[in-house]
């Protein structure tokens, strides 16, 4: 039970810092005397989890609770840590918890179930030796073959497991274009494009890039596609991925999800070109990700930032087709996105 009220207490310190005694209360579902609720409370009070507010007084009940208590964010994420690395120990080797402790708790709890179901599978069947279609993985290890495809992959991504329990997708394949001087070689640089007219403008002049492949991302398709690369294109080497789509609150949604799957930077130069263009308006039924946009922003320098913010603010957008085909092409030939690729990496160095 203490468990719980730790979990509740965390997520409501997302919102406040303090919390009221009335409120600590309606945390709890189950109704039970106050004694046992003090014995509850009490104890995070001893540890620091909770300090009352002695401006707010405490109650005449025996024993004695605060008014009002300020929440301990920090010692709450550091019973979280602890319970990380209690699994640690528990757990099947092969599962790596070191992404929980970047991400917030919600994350773990959440994942928690499968990961116990995963660690039951792993200790009794051991590591498959032979690959299987993801549905059918999903149904061994969690009684339900839709779970990898809806959601699973990145439970399984964020604790490495995804290759080793031996999972080939059933996804539809990804459809790229290969330049075949680059094959060889020992870094690979991949093109994605949204839409299929950029794609076509971009394709005769493949062969004349540094890139070792354009992929057609097909709008959203790209999410769930990008899984096949590795057995679609086995080449071995340095892989990277850059990124060009729409720019509208859909175009960065999409990108933001393949990012997640794999990291893919985006193409600055084709979006900065396309910053320079005259706006379009509409679409005013598209969402926006906050999370996706925030994080889309932080590759381009702050005047740039600022005309994403504002074109979105006023329900404009950017298609891909606003740069015509010799813009595209020249973008393509005549940028060092070997420059751009390593001042990313170097950013992150120093973040």
């Amino acid at each position: 039970m203490i468990e719980k009220i730790k979990d509740q207490l965390l997520n409501f310190s997302v919102r406040r810092k303090t919390i009221k005694l009335s409120e600590l209360e309606k945390l709890l579902t189950t109704k039970m005397p106050y004694q046992d609720f003090a014995g509850l409370i009490l104890p995070l009070e001893t540890d620091g989890i909770l300090t009352e507010i002695a401006a707010q007084g405490r109650n005449n009940r025996q024993p004695s609770l605060a008014y009002g208590y300020r929440i301990s964010r920090h010692k709450l994420y550091r019973t979280y840590y602890k319970e990380l690395q209690q699994y640690r120990h528990k757990f099947h080797a092969s599962i790596n918890l070191d992404a929980y402790y970047k991400l917030d708790y919600t994350v773990w709890r959440k994942d928690l179930p499968f990961l116990k179901l995963i660690n039951k599978y792993l200790k009794e069947n051991g590591i498959p030796k032979d690959k299987a279609p993801a549905p059918e993985r999903s149904f061994e290890i969690v009684n339900n073959e839709k779970w990898i495809e809806e959601g699973g992959i990145e439970v399984l991504h964020r604790t490495k497991l995804y290759d080793t329990l031996n999972i080939y997708p059933v996804s539809d394949p990804l459809m790229f274009a290969v330049n075949p001087k680059l094959v060889a070689g020992k870094y690979h640089y991949h093109l994605i494009i949204e839409n299929k007219t950029t794609y076509q403008a971009l394709l005769p002049i493949l062969p004349k890039s540094m890139f070792s492949t354009l992929i057609y991302g097909v709008g959203n398709k790209i999410t769930k596609n990008i899984e096949n690369f590795p057995s679609q294109f086995p080449v071995k080497g340095e892989h990277r991925f850059l990124y060009f789509g729409d720019i509208d609150r859909s175009g960065i949604t999409i990108w933001h999800s393949l990012q997640k799957r794999q990291e893919s930077l985006p193409a600055t130069p084709f979006y900065e070109a396309c910053l320079r263009k005259r706006k379009a308006y509409g679409k005013t039924n598209q969402t926006l990700n906050e999370e996706a946009l925030q994080s889309f922003l932080t590759y381009f320098s702050e005047e740039m930032s600022e005309r994403i913010k504002s074109l979105l603010s006023e329900g404009a957008y950017f298609p891909q087709e606003v740069l015509r085909t010799k813009e595209l092409q020249t973008i393509l030939l005549q940028t060092n996105w070997r420059e751009i690729i390593g001042q990313r990496k170097e950013t992150n160095v120093h973040k």
